[in-house]
């Protein structure tokens, strides 16, 4: 079993965790101080997206033109494994920031997952990520905000009020979207559910099916809109030829949520 990637701001002042890292054949993978994968890399693919539930992470390519993808910003809350950090940087071509606590999840993945150092088009802050998005320079500046904050016991998400998602909501631009991963063993995901449909309005959110692991990525738009299946299908196509990513499959188990 999967645990979700990041790490993020802790819920109480207790030390940060350690961070270590394992491999299994051909994939590395990265631990908060537990035997729970907080993140992959394939070793001959390092800036491929491995796990199921992180490639669905990048869900909002269906509603924006490809073609403007490498014009546009992304932002990660919570670094993990910085799969999607470096998917954005290196794949798509975009300017990319992230936001993580754990100075020593930074220092690991430029050591040992191949996140390239900072540059014009690269940005990691180390910083909490609840506090940092509040900062004005950032407001309506992405396009894609992809939310994965989970401390290493891995129970519920660290940052989950419907303030924090309209907080997330002021960082998008007009044709911007959320992505969050959502886990827990604490049956959570109604009650994180609501918050972002609070935050965003109901008519704003889409939502996968669970993965094996018991990832949902759930998905919200700064503007709602409802394409229809066909034009989904269009932009899935585009999606999987430009980019590899499973974009049609995706189709069959991600749908609007139902008011």
């Amino acid at each position: 079993m999967h645990r979700p990637a990041a790490s993020a701001t802790p819920r109480s002042a207790a030390p940060l965790p350690e961070v270590t890292i394992s491999e299994d054949g051909e994939v590395r993978f990265l631990h908060l101080g537990t035997e729970w994968i907080q993140g992959s890399m394939l070793l001959d693919a390092p800036f491929d997206i491995e796990l199921d539930y992180v490639q669905r992470m990048m869900a909002w390519l269906l509603f924006v033109d490809p073609d403007s993808v490498p014009r546009r910003q992304a932002l990660q809350l919570g670094l993990g494994s910085a799969a999607l950090t470096k998917f954005c940087f290196k794949k798509l071509r975009m300017a990319t920031t992230a936001i993580e606590i754990n100075p020593q999840v930074v220092a690991v993945c430029r050591q040992w997952f191949k996140l390239p150092a900072d540059s014009a088009r690269l940005r990691v802050l180390l910083a909490d990520a609840g506090a940092e998005i509040r900062r004005p320079e950032h407001l309506g500046r992405f396009d894609a905000v992809q939310v994965d904050l989970y401390d290493h016991e891995a129970a519920a998400p660290v940052l989950d009020s419907a303030d924090f998602y309209a907080d997330c909501r002021q960082l998008l631009t007009d044709e911007g979207c959320l992505t969050v991963n959502l886990f827990g063993r604490d049956a959570s995901y109604d009650r994180s559910l609501a918050s972002l449909c609070e935050a965003f309005g109901t008519d704003a959110v889409w939502a996968f099916r669970p993965t094996r692991e018991g990832n949902t990525v759930v998905l919200a738009q700064r503007t709602p809109s409802r394409p229809g299946r066909m034009e989904l299908l269009a932009r899935a196509e585009a999606v999987q030829t430009r980019w590899g990513l499973p974009a049609v499959k995706w189709l069959k188990m991600f749908k609007a949520v139902e008011g």
